[in-house]
């Protein structure tokens, strides 16, 4: 294994795992720190941990766990990747993590970017851009769990890491993989200005010796290039079957998807109040799933107002709990039943029904959108979304793609 990437959630441990192959690097997505040793002729092994809104300590307990699997199987570079949204609180886990990591392996100065032009996200003097608004103003203040109120990374990141944080700024990294490396000096995470992808692939060129980078999926296009490896389409072999699309993101985007997918879909939206009081029989639920014509759609996301209503009621977790609790008891029952195809929308919702199935390690397919990859556990095809990612008619693109070939 040549890079190690460490994923704070499932969605976007399938992200980067998508841009690493597609520039060429063969790549597992793996659930959770493996027990065993990794294929000797792995390039890139991704872990995936359900890290991102869990206890500091466990975050940072987890984290290294995963870094020093990764060193075993000859990782040389890590890389920790976070939401290109930044999802996290002025607690962290952001902060704390990567302070934590940077100490394990020795890092000096340590590049952190989570821009990815592609999907909207750039980096200009330091604040993070949703499309042309910065990040607070993005709908992203407004979300249940990491609300993002400030779109100035490096404050961000200040309020969280007992480290220095420092700025590359964009005229900078548009002087090339040379004028990044001068910059990089001192003790100190460093936010990385980039506006294109060709800023990307040139940050990607001057990490090349670095232990440890930060960010996005975006911040893995430049490094396959450092191994030698050249872009490719990876393989798929067409899933077919009954087919379930999963929602528990509360994102403006995902609200937009489900609204266009329950036009045409039988839907069943999960109440949260009835999951927590654990109201729902899943025998009831599979059933319903297994009288429908079309491939139906089951739903938690709200208008941040409802969520917020719930969280006043029970606690701000306590919801969120019960409904990923669902979705990872639903889940297995639905596969048992004979659904091959799994659509899910939202980091938390994606690690539910992952953990559920009892995956330890997903294969990465192409590109059902910017930053979403089909996947395949054994039989079943997943695709597991990013709140914020996917157009409009996402849902039923990817089921679709899933049964066609690459």
């Amino acid at each position: 294994m040549k890079l190690g990437v460490i994923a704070d959630d499932f969605t976007g441990a399938s992200d980067i795992g998508l841009t690493l192959a597609e520039a060429g690097m063969t790549v597992t997505q793996f659930i959770g720190v493996p027990d065993g040793a990794a294929d000797a002729a792995l390039d890139a092994g991704v872990i995936a941990l359900k890290s991102r809104t869990a206890p500091v300590d466990q975050a940072i307990a987890a984290s290294l766990a995963a870094c020093d699997w990764l060193q075993a199987q000859g990782a040389g570079q890590i890389v920790f990747k976070v939401c290109s949204t930044f999802d996290s609180t002025p607690q962290g886990n952001i902060g704390p993590v990567l302070d934590a990591l940077a100490a394990h392996l020795g890092a000096e100065a340590v590049i952190v970017c989570p821009a990815f032009p592609e999907n909207g996200r750039s980096v200009y003097q330091g604040h993070l851009f949703v499309g042309d608004a910065l990040l607070n103003e993005s709908g992203m203040q407004h979300h249940p769990l990491t609300p993002m109120t400030d779109a100035d990374l490096r404050r961000v990141l200040s309020a969280q890491s007992a480290r220095d944080v420092g700025h590359v700024p964009a005229h900078v990294v548009q002087q090339g993989a040379r004028a990044i490396a001068a910059a990089l000096h001192g003790r100190a995470h460093l936010i990385t200005d980039a506006i294109t992808d060709a800023d990307l692939i040139a940050i990607g060129r001057a990490a090349k010796h670095l232990p440890l980078l930060c960010g996005g999926s975006g911040i893995a296009l430049g490094l396959p290039a450092n191994f030698d490896r050249l872009p490719k389409t990876p393989d798929w072999a067409p899933v077919t079957g009954p087919g379930v699309v999963f929602s528990g993101s509360c994102s403006i985007a995902t609200r937009q998807q489900v609204d266009v997918y329950a036009a045409k879909a039988p839907t069943f939206q999960i109440d949260a109040d009835r999951a927590v009081m654990g109201d729902y029989q899943i025998a009831d639920i599979v059933a319903w799933v297994a009288a429908q014509n079309t491939t139906p759609m089951i739903h938690a996301s709200a208008d941040p107002a409802v969520v917020k209503t719930a969280q006043d009621r029970y606690g701000a977790g306590v919801a969120a709990h019960a409904i990923e609790t669902f979705f990872a008891r639903l889940a297995p029952a639905l596969v048992d039943a004979g659904v091959r195809r799994l659509v899910v929308a939202g980091g938390e919702t994606s690690g539910a029904v992952v953990t559920g199935l009892g995956a330890s390690a997903l294969r990465i397919g192409p590109r059902a959108a910017a930053g979403v990859p089909l996947l395949r556990s054994g039989p079943t095809a997943l695709a597991l979304k990013s709140g914020n990612f996917g157009g409009p008619d996402f849902f039923a693109q990817a089921l679709a793609m899933m049964q066609a070939s690459a």
